[in-house]
């Protein structure tokens, strides 16, 4: 955000700014209110605004406030403001800062030379309402990143889980190779050792299929604040964060590095059959067993 104001008794009893400036007497005068001990607000290095002028500010910039806003209170921080909003969809527009300011009189930009009082209240003017537009879009892009998110998961829990257990079973029918009651039914045990890798390998493209869309999510969203585990909790799927879900440009490239980690998880799988497969071959080859 851009540089910030203090905010001092600035909010009426709903907690939007006040419809009316505190001291309209100002006004007339063209001369900046006289600041009381405690009331100078500094933007930034070179230009102070008073409480009262403030609160002419907030009156100007009424009408241009979205109807989405809620709350304007003192940061937290001791400098500048903090807004609430009412909860985005993600499914309205973007925000933005409305034309009804570049059209409104009262706050078209005036050079210093012309007026220094009207230069400073509208430069103001302007950067209040810049940060509560960019404060919106940040919310609004978050929001906008979960509900792209909740339209593409669809089944992918199940896709999941379907691939942990035959994983699993994978797991099994390999380290069973390794018993001494396999070598009593070696072909058979390999069949099944081959059955289960042919389900592995098909969960994992079906999990993939789900993965792709959802990286292309992540890819869309990339300049919002959610992290990809935290964008899919928020959208309902804490349990995404065990998910194998490689980037978008990495799903149908056909070309991985050896050394690749964020590789779709069918190149995962291929990958551990392959060693399996490797493994049985020269297992067979020193023992003088035959393989099937």
């Amino acid at each position: 955000m851009s540089q910030l104001i203090p905010l001092r008794a600035l909010l009426d009893d709903s907690g939007l700014p006040r419809k009316e400036p505190a001291a309209l007497s100002q006004q007339s005068t063209g001369e900046p209110a006289e600041p009381r001990h405690g009331d100078v607000m500094p933007l930034g290095h070179t230009v102070t605004i008073t409480a009262n002028e403030m609160d002419e500010i907030f009156a100007r910039l009424q009408p241009h406030f979205p109807p989405y806003l809620r709350k304007v209170e003192p940061s937290p921080y001791g400098v500048g403001l903090r807004f609430e909003f009412a909860p985005f969809t993600g499914r309205e527009e973007a925000p933005a800062r409305p034309q009804s300011f570049w059209d409104d009189p009262q706050l078209t930009f005036v050079p210093q030379s012309e007026d220094a009082r009207e230069h400073r209240l509208r430069r103001c003017a302007g950067q209040i309402l810049d940060d509560l537009y960019d404060e919106a879009r940040d919310q609004w892009k978050d929001a906008a990143y979960v509900a792209d998110l909740k339209q593409v998961v669809a089944d992918a829990p199940d896709r999941w889980k379907t691939y942990e257990r035959e994983a699993k079973a994978l797991e099994s029918a390999y380290a069973y190779l390794r018993t001494p009651d396999a070598a009593r039914e070696w072909p058979a045990a390999l069949s099944r050792l081959v059955d289960a890798q042919d389900r592995t390998r098909d969960a994992a493209a079906a999990f993939d299929e789900r993965a792709l869309d959802i990286a292309m999510v992540h890819r869309k969203h990339l300049y919002a604040d959610l992290g990809h585990d935290a964008a899919l909790a928020r959208a309902g799927y804490p349990e995404a964060k065990d998910w194998h879900i490689a980037s978008a440009e990495d799903y149908g490239s056909g070309y991985f590095s050896q050394y690749d980690t964020g590789v779709p998880l069918t190149e995962r799988v291929r990958r551990l059959i392959e060693q399996q497969d490797n493994h049985i071959t020269k297992v067979g080859r020193l023992s003088g067993t035959a393989t099937v």
